[in-house]
């Protein structure tokens, strides 16, 4: 591989954006295993291009594109050109998302959800890139608050469509959420299929199928994917990437640096520390 061609991503974290991290990366050879993230995450890339599956559907993003993906929805992530791709990316939560919308309409609104696929949007590539840089170099928080909350304004103005978060659920839907829970709620204990068939009342291939086509992932990865998602809490408040592992539910260190990295692009240790 050309020395140029390398692997290299920063994390990093700003009190004006709570509860999140900010990504400065160069990725070449890195493949995002499929993953989930409980907050949004809203990128700009900066040079080359990324390939990544949504939704069911293959996107291709290149300078200047914006891939956004909403909570909860399972996607990847590859080079789609020969020298890999540069992003800057926000991961902002939630909570955030919601009150800066609800202060947008003035009043409070359902969850935003933004648009499926790439976002082409040469303004808000730029308003978007402004602010993670102003972030980045911490000089003047005032006009850097400023740049971000102007900057997601936009995004979510243009490109944030109505999702309906509590309406009459279909049964399939209502079953894949009693799942989840039992998922969750056995985050560190050894649970068998079966055991989660019966929770709903179908039988182990119904359920395996059913989940799968619902959620994008098999049981066994989603629950993966939210012990590597309860870990960034844990490191994000100091503890170590030893002590979480056994905490989450992960045999063993080397299990748990291989999945982490795999979804994330880093080992715990270097995206608690913000390292390259």
């Amino acid at each position: 591989m050309p020395a140029k061609f390398t692997d290299a991503a920063r994390f990093w974290r700003t009190p004006l954006l709570p509860g999140a991290e900010l990504l400065t990366a160069e990725y070449y050879a890195h493949e995002f295993a499929p993953h989930w993230h409980e907050g949004f995450s809203i990128s700009v890339i900066q040079a080359g291009a990324q390939s990544y599956q949504y939704r069911g559907a293959r996107c291709v993003a290149g300078a200047s594109c914006i891939p956004a993906i909403n909570p909860g929805e399972v996607h990847t992530g590859e080079r789609a050109a020969d020298h890999g791709w540069a992003y800057r990316a926000f991961y902002p939560s939630l909570a955030w998302m919601q009150t800066l919308a609800n202060d947008i309409a003035g009043r409070q609104v359902g969850s935003p959800w933004l648009v499926d696929g790439v976002i082409h949007d040469a303004e808000l590539a730029a308003r978007l890139t402004l602010a993670h840089h102003m972030l980045e170099q911490q000089t003047d928080p005032l006009a850097a608050e400023t740049a971000l909350v102007a900057a997601f304004a936009m995004l979510l103005n243009r490109y944030s469509v109505a999702h309906h978060s509590t309406p009459t659920l279909h049964a399939d839907t209502q079953r894949v959420r009693c799942l989840q829970m039992k998922l969750a709620e056995e985050l560190t204990s050894p649970v068998t299929l079966s055991e989660l068939a019966a929770v709903v009342g179908l039988s182990p291939f119904h359920v395996a199928r059913l989940f799968s086509r619902s959620v994008g992932m098999p049981p066994h990865a989603w629950r993966n994917q939210l012990r590597l998602n309860r870990a960034q809490g844990l490191l994000r408040h100091g503890m170590s990437a030893t002590e979480v592992a056994a905490t989450v539910g992960f045999a063993d260190q080397s299990h748990f640096n291989r999945h982490f990295k795999r979804a994330f692009g880093a080992t715990p240790g270097r995206w608690q520390s913000g390292a390259g």
